[in-house]
């Protein structure tokens, strides 16, 4: 005959798999991806010793500022992120606990996830060409504009590389750079049309965009208060919606002229 517990007894037996289930649930994996500011490159030079940007059909000019894309580094599709992970990046500025299908699209393997990235990238640098070359007034069947920025995916960097083919043959259209000679960094969809599209962890690119150097970022207006949240000192926000916009108010900076900010 099985004598009855204790009180004392009963709990410590009840605490056992209590224990067990918080401690498989510290090491389970979660549907998250743990990020931080990643590399930034300056679509005017080159990168990995290969110039960002070539144009064959029309005279360039030599640029001396700087128009830095932006750019997130984060845990791997197939990477395991336990709740431990989540909780102890959650309260750190300088990491973004995303949901994985906000940085991975749902479903596929990681070989299918990094050759979605890359097309992602080669429609955004058509895409910037093609508004870069329309703003300007060329003929994309004269002009070839080449864009090639290695081990990067994705779309964000469109809205950098349309500014970077503008300055690389107008400039400002007087004959000085479009970043009047200041390290200019930003983030930014574009289409064919000129319009600029939101992208995710900004307020993480502007960490990474001030710790090379920037002091101003582009930031597609719909997301300016996400920009706003973790703004590094010494960054001013120009908030944008178009590469006309954009354009027009790197010129009003370089002027000295009042333009709104985030």
């Amino acid at each position: 005959m099985l004598s009855r517990l204790t009180r004392l007894q009963a709990v410590a037996v009840c605490a056992v798999p209590v224990v067990a289930l918080l401690g498989a649930a510290v090491l389970a994996p979660l549907p998250f991806s743990v990020a931080q500011p990643g590399m930034t490159a300056n679509v005017l030079g080159d990168n990995k010793g290969t110039p960002v940007i070539t144009v064959a059909g029309a005279p360039t000019r030599t640029t001396s500022g700087q128009l830095r894309m932006t750019t997130i580094e984060a845990t791997g599709p197939d990477a395991r992120v336990s709740l431990g992970d989540v909780v102890g990046n959650w309260f750190r500025t300088d990491r973004a606990v995303m949901p994985r299908d906000s940085v991975y699209p749902s479903g596929g393997n990681v070989k299918e996830i990094e050759q979605h990235n890359t097309e992602q990238m080669q429609q955004s640098q058509d895409a910037a060409a093609q508004a870069a070359l329309k703003y300007l007034g060329l003929s994309p069947s004269k002009v070839k504009v080449t864009l090639k920025l290695a081990d990067v995916g994705g779309p964000s960097a469109g809205l950098l590389f349309s500014l970077g083919v503008i300055d690389k043959l107008d400039g400002n259209g007087g004959g000085g750079d479009l970043t009047g000679g200041k390290n200019i960094a930003g983030t930014g969809t574009i289409t064919a049309d000129g319009t600029v599209g939101a992208v995710g962890g900004v307020a993480l690119k502007t960490q990474a965009a001030r710790r090379d150097g920037a002091t101003v970022f582009l930031v597609p207006k719909d997301e300016c208060g996400e920009a706003k949240a973790e703004l590094p000192k010494g960054l001013r926000l120009l908030p944008v919606t178009t590469l006309k916009g954009a354009v027009s108010d790197l010129m009003a900076l370089e002027k000295g002229t009042k333009i709104p900010s985030c």
